[in-house]
């Protein structure tokens, strides 16, 4: 954490952001420092970072789509499966990002949060508990599958990305219209894949 902000509870997608910022620091910045920056031991926050860094510049480094999609991946298959708290491979954990990618995403994104932040409150919380939050699970993992091959797409990863960012943020705020809000932009994902699938397939070597 940086000795200069203020451990900022995570709670809506522009305290996510404010804490990216005030809780790193340095030119480069881990996996591991940005779960604790937002609080590694409740998965609502954790989908919400990685779906934020699925869509934020941070993806411009070559292979960081598909580096997400994993950690989603690990992280969501142990939502499905019923673990308290997250886990991650300590090499995973110690991947680095260049900070000023993040910051400059995250402030960017606080410009218009609290727009987003405006329309989420509780409701239909039935749905961000058991049996339906393993559910959100599985959707998260095939979101985070679906992005291997829409990684070779320009822009491809953006959809699913988003998906897991709004499960995040529906799980955090309790949301259950956003969780069929990013249901709907899972489908989404899911029709351009299967329409760009027979295009990839020409392509394949083998």
């Amino acid at each position: 954490m940086s000795p200069k902000g203020t451990k900022v509870p995570v709670t809506d997608l522009k305290s996510l952001l404010q804490s990216l910022v005030q809780n790193t620091e340095g030119e480069t910045v881990t996996v591991g420092e940005l779960l604790k920056a937002v609080g590694r031991r409740a998965y609502g926050p954790v989908l919400l970072l990685l779906g934020f860094i699925s869509v934020s510049p941070l993806t411009i480094i070559p292979g960081a789509n598909w580096f997400v999609a994993t950690i989603t991946l690990i992280f969501s298959l142990q939502i499905v499966i019923g673990l308290r708290t997250p886990w991650l491979p300590k090499r995973a954990l110690d991947f680095q990002f260049k900070r000023e990618h993040l910051v400059q995403g995250a402030k960017t994104g606080i410009k218009y949060a609290h727009m987003v932040d405006s329309l989420v409150r509780p409701r239909l919380t039935f749905l961000t508990a058991a049996p339906f939050v393993q559910i959100v699970g599985l959707l998260c993992v095939a979101a985070a599958l679906i992005t291997y091959p829409l990684g070779v797409v320009p822009f491809g990863p953006l959809l699913p990305g988003l998906a897991v960012l709004l499960f995040g943020l529906a799980l955090t705020a309790r949301d259950g219209v956003v969780v069929l809000l990013a249901a709907l932009t899972f489908s989404g994902a899911v029709l351009i894949m299967l329409q760009i699938l027979p295009r990839l397939a020409r392509l394949w070597p083998f």
